[in-house]
């Protein structure tokens, strides 16, 4: 088994398993502990496994489930191991692909992978996420203003051990105002509310990952819908909306050419075995699959590096 640990906060497993064409997952909110982990908002920090299989994936999650009294949100709750059911498929799960906002703002490769992964798993059905636009931008606010406020000490500090990018961002953060703050963490119970319900519907619901494949290094914007925009502010559109009431994803990587790029699976809250069950039937069908680096690409980047 070859496994890779991560952090998700708005995305930060999801969309480098779009953009390195592997499996990620982030787990329910409080499911996995974080103890020991380099906080950066604790209300929608996950820790999750990053995988080349969708086995070794859940392999690596039933390792890690169980209460640790070190994270203060690890919630109490018994090991339910996945592993054993991922044979059991996709049969008789009903799946749907998200509507609305997530229709909009992905290039053609986005667009593509979705609709490989909906026509597999006969997702005809399109469901909508209420309100998944301002959802994102509340999670701007609530991640800006926590972020900055834990980190303010070390700010004030150690500023210069920051990336200037994000300092920028923790310190403007820190300046937002309470009633703003308050407004969106009201926003947030109502949303989460709205989209538990939509489960009583469906199992899974299916979402683009990312709205493109990996950009160029030193690549800075991009254009969606004719609009250009800062890549590194919108590679999380599709993540954020979800990570902010702490819903269990898998991503998986659908091998296109030349470049992959992956899918969310969404699932009910603690229900991990069936986004994994789905991804490990998708893998088993051949209509996703981690790219496997060559001998040859390694000695390539292995005489860059003595250059």
């Amino acid at each position: 088994m070859t496994f890779a640990l991560g952090s998700d906060t708005n995305g930060s497993i999801r969309v480098p398993s779009s953009l390195c064409g592997i499996f990620g997952l982030k787990p329910t909110y409080g499911r996995l502990s974080r103890a020991h982990t380099f906080p950066f908002v604790s209300s929608l920090d996950h820790a999750g496994p990053l995988a080349r299989s969708a086995r070794d994936l859940a392999l690596a999650y039933d390792a890690m489930q169980g209460h640790d009294g070190d994270d203060p949100v690890c919630v109490e709750r018994p090991p339910e191991p996945v592993t054993p059911l991922l044979e059991r498929g996709a049969d008789g799960l009903r799946i749907a692909t998200a509507g609305g906002y997530f229709r909009h703002g992905m290039l053609p490769e986005a667009r593509t992978a979705l609709a490989r992964v909906a026509s597999a798993l006969g997702a005809e059905r399109e469901i909508e996420l209420p309100e998944a636009q301002r959802a994102r931008a509340a999670a701007y606010v609530i991640t800006a203003s926590e972020g900055g406020t834990l980190h303010l000490d070390r700010l004030r500090k150690q500023a210069r051990d920051f990336d200037p990018a994000v300092r920028d961002r923790l310190i403007a953060g820190a300046m937002i105002p309470g009633s703003l703050v308050s407004k969106a963490q009201k926003f947030r119970r109502w949303y989460r509310t709205q989209v538990l319900e939509l489960f009583a519907q469906v199992d899974a619901i299916l979402a683009p990952a990312t709205p493109c494949t990996a950009p160029a290094i030193g690549q800075h914007t991009f254009v969606l819908e004719g609009v250009e925009l800062n890549v590194r502010a919108n590679l999380g559109i599709f993540t954020q909306p979800i990570s902010f009431i702490g819903l269990p994803v898998v991503a998986v990587p659908v091998p296109l050419k030349p470049m992959p790029i992956g899918v969310q699976i969404i699932a009910a809250p603690w229900r991990e075995d069936v986004a994994l069950r789905i991804a490990h039937a998708l893998e088993q069908a051949g209509v996703v699959a981690a790219g496997k680096p060559t001998l040859e690409s390694s000695q390539k980047k292995s005489r860059k590096g003595t250059k």
